[in-house]
């Protein structure tokens, strides 16, 4: 996980954009490099994972260009090769790749062509040219914004590297590049027509296949990797994947609520049968609300079941950075929004699920995502998400809806199947009922801080929240809470979430009005 801050105003006072670069200081710890060329400001944070040494420091410079990536190319060996009779490599970062195929093949090809976790800005220093693409699901985060004096663009990894200096700063939309002013689309993950019709069996075969080869290529790194472990369904096929293609114990970490530690309980049967080396890390009510306040800085968001799942990854990547030499961790995100929540087993139809899957998956790097992403960045750690891996998205998402909707009695079905063989998992984890992890970390943590904004606002502060907030209004005293936090270090910025994450209340009813889980009819044994 990288960070990097970029200003086509060249006459930008220095201090303004040293002060800006210098907040992303956590996204890279490892090297800080800053740039003055006649295109661009350059600055980059690097946190090494590929190539440790200098040569793989950022920006990287090729005919008169230079670049900066925040980013993971699965593909570079094969980009390696392509490129090889037209350069010489320096360095085996695996980002090297991207200016001398850019130079080969042009922007759009180039982005089409990359398996890849990424968010990049190229400049040329004689056209003044400006390129920036991110990567479909938006898995590293990027915004940009317009310099206030001259209305020059300008990018970086958080939007706290631009607030100062910047207007109309706004996330980067995933799948696009940036090229003559205009944002392009080049991959629409939420996009496919494609229906496959295959056997309860071939579906399983090309889901199980895919999902190890998306987690085996993101064992790959010069740096100490861990494992996040919930001990829900998709934290532990990762693990369980990852156990059985290593040759010694991968290195897993719970996290629970203190007194209430739902999640420990299962991580730990996961992690004594894949015989992992496992780490338990419990939290406090007191070290919950004391951290509430910085995490919602680091995140730069509003959203209340965002803000509540981010306060356990928050602390448990503390406990790693602090306690280890982990530099990535690979984590469970993303398999949700393509196979199902809790609430869409209420969908009406087929046609209605993924028309709701596309939705949520179009939206990840509003919430899951930039969760996994900041909450792990804050503590110079990088977050790497098989489930977002593009051939197996592109699978699960042009298979026919109508057989991922839960007509099983069981939701998640066909993942659940999928790793029914192998011993990868034992049955009642695998086919224990989900918990979301904002709940099962120990549904103490949620209304402790419910609690905390019961005393903190009344009743005529949520009715005058209304009228100060007048979009994107909370709608509970916990929401308050968290939106004058937001609004004190990002003032009038609420755009860059477009809504509360919430279940369709289409579906579940309009009297939910807390995007927990546990107020669905349908939670059950989930988290028990």
């Amino acid at each position: 996980m990288c960070g990097f801050v970029f200003s086509s105003n060249t006459s930008l006072e220095k201090k303004t954009f040293f002060d800006n670069f210098e907040r992303l200081i956590h996204r890279g710890p490892d090297d800080a490099e800053i740039l003055t060329t006649e295109a661009a400001f350059w600055g980059f944070h690097r946190l090494a994972i590929m190539d440790l040494s200098n040569a793989g420091n950022q920006p990287f410079i090729y005919k008169n260009k230079e670049l900066m990536c925040n980013g993971e190319i699965y593909n570079c060996n094969e980009l390696r090769k392509f490129l090889k009779p037209h350069y010489s490599f320096h360095s085996t970062s695996d980002c090297e790749v991207l200016l001398p195929l850019f130079e080969q093949v042009g922007i759009e090809s180039m982005v089409r062509m990359l398996d890849a976790e990424f968010a990049f800005v190229i400049a040329d220093n004689q056209t003044k040219k400006i390129w920036a693409a991110r990567d479909p699901f938006g898995i590293r985060p990027l915004f940009y914004g317009y310099d206030k004096k001259n209305k020059k663009i300008a990018f970086a990894s958080e939007a706290k590297g631009l607030v100062d200096w910047c207007e109309k700063i706004m996330p980067f939309p995933p799948g696009h590049y940036y090229a003559n002013g205009e944002f392009h689309l080049f991959n629409d993950v939420g996009a496919s027509k494609l229906m496959i019709e295959q056997s309860l069996d071939t579906l399983c075969k090309g889901i199980r296949w895919r999902l190890k080869k998306a987690v085996i290529k993101r064992l790959h790194s010069d740096a100490p990797i861990g494992f996040l472990l919930s001990g829900g369904l998709d934290s532990s096929l990762v693990c369980a994947i990852a156990q059985k293609y290593l040759d010694k114990p991968i290195e897993t970490f719970a996290i629970g609520m203190e007194n209430d530690p739902i999640d420990l309980k299962y991580a730990k049967e996961v992690a004594d049968f894949l015989g992992t080396h496992h780490h338990e890390i419990t939290m406090s009510k007191e070290e919950v609300l004391k951290v509430v306040e910085e995490v919602i800085y680091h995140l730069e968001t509003w959203d209340i079941t965002t803000i509540r799942a981010s306060i356990g990854m928050y602390l448990i990547a503390k406990y790693i950075h602090k306690k280890t030499n982990i530099k990535a961790l690979l984590t469970g995100e993303v398999s949700d929004e393509m196979f199902g929540y809790k609430y869409t087993d209420f969908a009406p139809n087929a046609f209605s699920f993924q028309k709701e899957a596309q939705k949520r998956v179009r939206e990840l790097y509003m919430y899951d995502v930039l969760r996994a992403d900041r909450t792990l960045a804050a503590h110079s750690l990088e977050a790497r998400v098989p489930f977002a891996d593009l051939d197996f998205a592109n699978y699960v998402m042009s298979i026919n809806p109508a057989r991922k909707i839960n007509t099983y009695g069981q939701g998640k079905y066909l993942l659940r199947h999928a790793f029914d063989t192998e011993n990868y998992l034992p049955h009642d984890i695998l086919f224990r009922e989900k918990a979301a992890f904002s709940d099962a970390v120990g549904h103490s943590m949620v209304d402790y801080l419910k609690e905390h904004a019961e005393k903190q606002y009344s009743n005529s502060d949520l009715l005058q929240a209304k009228k100060e907030y007048p979009t994107h209004t909370p709608f509970t005293k916990e929401s308050l809470w968290y939106r004058d936090i937001f609004e004190k270090f990002y003032p009038g910025n609420d755009n860059w979430i477009i809504a509360f994450w919430m279940p369709k209340k289409q579906w579940v009813g309009e009297k939910v009005n807390d995007p927990s889980a546990r107020v669905l009819k349908n939670y059950g044994n989930s988290g028990k």
